[in-house]
């Protein structure tokens, strides 16, 4: 959709789509009736996955550049660890992982650079924004550690389609404001389409097969990933120049990613 459609508008389009598509799928597996008796977790998850850090970063990236943006949605490996750690994780902390974790950081910061905070926004506005996109930081690492933490033995498959359903539900009275708006081209619609099914029910369900098998704060390191990927569509697809500060970027993103993923070595007795 244009850059200036209603906030809510797109990121309720964003979770229908992907309700749409994911609750089918659940229930066919058999795996979403089961997991209804968890629901009060499951929407506590889904308001602070996706209902309070999508909008908190839809917001805050009217005022922030991308580059800005990316940087601070890249402190979610360290907000993950310490989580983590909250909940008995104590090898996050290995010399390895936070050696790794600092490398991956430093690589997104050379591959998206730093553009300063917005321009014409006033510094009230800007430090707003700032906090918006670290608290929304904040709310991804949290969340998926504590449905990881309570419910790690319910289909991951079944609590995106549940949650993905109540930030739908969440989202449809503010529609009540927003409309109506101007009727979107066809290319905006597909593009929250692709959103909706790819960037965000397929997205959810390969993430939640990654945290399966290495835990949420090792998972956390997709958020790098995320920024490399982008980085390279945008040389492949857009023709955007490959720089030097780019390639160390890349290095630097891939070795960290590598580092902080391994599990610490038990010590030898």
């Amino acid at each position: 959709m244009e850059s200036d459609a209603p906030i809510p508008l797109i990121v309720f389009a964003r979770v229908l789509i992907a309700s749409l598509i994911l609750l089918p799928i659940a229930h066919y597996r058999g795996v979403l009736i089961p997991a209804l008796k968890h629901w009060k977790v499951i929407a506590l998850f889904g308001v602070g996955e996706m209902v309070i850090p999508w909008f908190l970063i839809a917001s805050g990236q009217k005022t922030l550049p991308s580059g800005t943006s990316a940087l601070l949605i890249a402190t979610v490996p360290l907000w993950a660890s310490i989580f983590a750690y909250f909940y008995g994780d104590k090898t996050v902390w290995h010399g390895r992982r936070v050696i790794g974790l600092g490398a991956g950081f430093i690589g997104v910061f050379f591959l998206v650079g730093f553009d300063g905070v917005g321009e014409g926004a006033s510094m009230s506005e800007q430090i707003l924004a700032v906090i918006m996109l670290l608290i929304a930081a904040l709310f991804y690492a949290g969340s998926v550690s504590m449905i990881n933490h309570k419910i790690p033995e319910v289909s991951g498959l079944a609590i995106n389609a549940i949650a993905l359903t109540v930030a739908t539900l969440v989202y449809l009275p503010s529609l009540f404001f927003v409309l109506p708006t101007p009727i979107p081209s066809l290319e905006a619609i597909g593009s929250v389409f692709v959103l909706g099914a790819i960037c965000t029910a397929l997205a959810f369900i390969v993430f939640f097969k990654v945290l399966s098998a290495i835990g949420p704060a090792r998972a956390s390191l997709t958020v790098y990933i995320n920024t490399l990927v982008a980085v390279v569509m945008g040389v492949a697809i857009l023709n955007e120049p490959v720089t030097a500060t780019m390639s160390i970027g890349i290095v630097l993103v891939l070795l960290g990613s590598f580092l902080a993923s391994r599990k610490a070595t038990p010590p030898v007795s």
